[in-house]
C-alpha cells in the first residue's frame, strides 16, 4: 500500500469541515450577487446557435470577488462601434451552496439545459456598480482536490452585452439594467378623443372646383396659386398647390372659394423652380360652399378623419373636402369641390376619433398590433404623454390600430413611431450616415469608383 494507512486521506468529515469553513468565509468576506440561469427559448438545430434567450429567475448567493484589485480586461474603450466597456470579473461561489440551493430550484424549469453546475452563458448580477456579467468559463478544479474533493466554482465573467434577450426577474435592480439597452422605438399612442366640429357658409358665384390639366415639371417646392380677382363686391378665392419634389404638381385644393364670380377666373402657378403647371377653374353660379371654419379641432385622431357635407337639394352638387391633422387634432379643412345649388348652409360632419384608451402597460410585457400583428416588448410607459418605449420589435405597427398589452390588458391606438433610438446616447447611426452621404454617394452600386 503506497499511502500511510495510519493517516486518513479525505474522509467525509474532513471534507465537510473544509466545505463549512469555505462557506463561512464566503459569507464573511463575499458579496451577495444574483445568479440568473439562461433559458434557451430558440436554438438552431445544426450549429446549436442560440437565437433567443430568456432570464426570468434570479437567485441570491454569496460570492467572493477574486479580482480584488479591480476589473480585468481592456476596460472602457472607444472603438468603431462606439464607447464599449470591456470589463472582466472573477467570482468564487460555494459548490455545496449551488448544488443544494440553486440546482433543486432550476432543474425542473423549462429550457434549462444544465442545472447541476453553473454553466457558461448564465448571468451574474454584481451589486457593486449594478452590472450584469456573463459567465464565460466555469473552473471547478481550483483549489486542486484538497482532501480528494473540490469545494468551489470559479466563475470567469465578462460584462454582459445585451442583444435583445428577455430579462424579467421581478427584481427591479436587475431588470432596470435593460430598460435603456438594445434598439428602442418610441411609440406615440392616443387615448379616447373628442370629435372635431366645423361650419361653413354659402355664396353665389364661388369657385366650385380646380381641375389640373398639366402638372408641369421641376417643382422643388409647392408653388403659389394666383387666382384672378373677383368682381366688385365679391371675394377673391384662394387655393393651395402641392408638388412632388423635383417633379410636377400633385394636387390643387380650394382654401376659400370666394364669391361673386360671373365667369371662371384665371389661375396660374408661381414658382422660382418649376414651370408648366396648368389648371382650369369651374364656378358654381348658385349656392356654393364658402370658407370652412373649424370651431373645434377635436382630439385623439390617429389619421385624418373623413369630412362629409350634407347633400345639395334637387339637381345640385354635393360639396367634398378633406381634413389635415396637426398632432392629434384637425388643423385645416380644404375643399376639393365647393358644390352648387345649396339653398341653405350645409352641415359638416367629421368622423369620430379613436375610442380606445385604458390601462397602463407593464414592463417587459408583449404588446400586439390588432391589424398588423406586429409585436414588441415594453421598456417604459409614460401615461401622461402616452409615449411607449419598446424593444425586440417584430413587424411594423399601422397607424390607428389598437395596441394591446398581453398582461395588463391596456389598449390604446397607435399614432406614430420614432424609429431613431433616442434613449441610447451612443446610437448615432443615422447621424453618421447623413454626414457620410456628403462624402460618399451610397445610392451607387460602388460608391468608391466606377462599377
Amino acid at each position: 500500500m503506497a499511502l500511510n494507512p495510519f493517516f486518513t486521506q479525505g474522509t467525509s468529515s474532513e471534507q465537510g469541515l473544509i466545505q463549512s469553513l469555505i462557506n463561512e468565509q464566503l459569507r464573511m468576506y463575499g458579496v451577495e450577487v444574483y445568479y440568473l440561469p439562461r433559458k434557451y427559448v430558440t436554438k438552431k438545430t445544426v450549429i446549436k446557435e442560440v437565437i433567443q434567450s430568456k432570464f426570468d429567475n434570479a437567485y441570491p448567493i454569496e460570492a467572493y470577488v477574486n479580482t480584488y484589485d479591480g476589473y480585468e480586461g481592456q476596460g472602457t474603450i472607444l472603438s468603431k462601434f462606439g464607447v464599449q466597456p470591456l470589463n472582466d470579473l472573477t467570482l468564487i461561489i460555494s459548490k455545496e451552496r449551488y448544488e443544494n440551493y440553486i440546482s433543486p430550484l432550476i432543474k425542473n424549469l423549462p429550457n434549462i439545459e444544465l442545472s447541476t453546475r453553473p454553466k457558461e452563458g448564465d448571468l451574474i448580477w454584481f451589486p457593486l456598480g449594478d452590472r450584469l456579467f456573463e459567465i464565460k468559463f466555469v473552473e471547478h478544479e481550483q483549489p486542486f482536490y484538497q482532501l480528494q474533493k473540490t469545494y468551489v466554482y470559479e466563475l470567469r465573467c465578462e460584462l454582459f452585452r445585451y442583444e435583445d434577450e428577455i430579462i424579467d426577474t421581478d427584481v427591479e435592480t436587475i431588470d432596470d439594467n435593460i430598460k435603456e439597452n438594445g434598439y428602442i422605438q418610441t411609440l406615440t399612442l392616443v387615448g379616447i378623443g373628442s370629435t372635431a366640429n366645423a361650419l361653413t357658409t354659402i355664396h353665389n358665384g364661388g369657385l366650385q372646383f380646380i381641375q389640373l390639366i398639366n402638372d408641369g415639371f421641376d417643382y422643388e417646392s409647392d408653388p403659389i396659386v394666383a387666382i384672378s380677382s373677383a368682381p366688385t363686391g365679391g371675394k377673391t378665392a384662394s387655393a393651395l398647390a402641392f408638388a412632388n419634389s423635383g417633379l410636377g404638381i400633385s394636387s390643387v385644393v380650394i382654401v376659400n372659394p370666394g364669391f361673386g364670380y360671373t365667369r371662371p377666373p384665371g389661375i396660374s402657378f408661381i414658382s422660382t423652380t418649376g414651370s408648366g403647371g396648368i389648371a382650369t377653374v369651374g364656378i358654381g353660379t348658385t349656392g356654393t360652399v364658402g370658407i370652412v371654419t373649424i370651431t373645434s379641432g377635436g382630439s385623439g385622431y390617429t389619421t385624418a378623419p373623413v369630412i362629409t357635407f350634407s347633400g345639395a337639394p334637387g339637381g345640385g352638387t354635393t360639396a367634398t373636402g378633406f381634413s389635415i391633422l396637426s398632432g392629434n387634432a384637425i388643423s385645416a379643412i380644404y375643399i376639393t369641390n365647393a358644390g352648387s345649388g345649396y339653398a341653405s348652409v350645409p352641415t359638416i360632419t367629421v368622423a369620430a376619433p379613436n375610442t380606445l384608451g385604458t390601462g397602463n402597460y407593464l414592463f417587459n410585457e408583449v404588446i400586439t398590433g390588432s391589424s398588423s400583428g406586429a409585436t414588441a416588448r415594453v421598456k417604459n410607459w409614460t401615461a401622461s404623454t402616452k409615449n411607449l418605449q419598446v424593444g425586440i420589435i417584430t413587424g411594423s405597427f399601422v397607424s390607428g390600430e389598437a395596441i394591446t398589452g398581453s398582461e395588463s390588458g391596456a389598449v390604446y391606438a397607435f399614432y406614430s413611431a420614432e424609429t431613431q433610438d433616442l434613449v441610447d446616447p451612443y446610437a448615432q447611426n443615422d447621424v453618421i450616415e447623413i454626414n457620410a452621404d456628403d462624402i460618399l454617394d451610397f445610392t451607387q452600386r460602388n460608391p468608391f469608383g466606377e462599377p
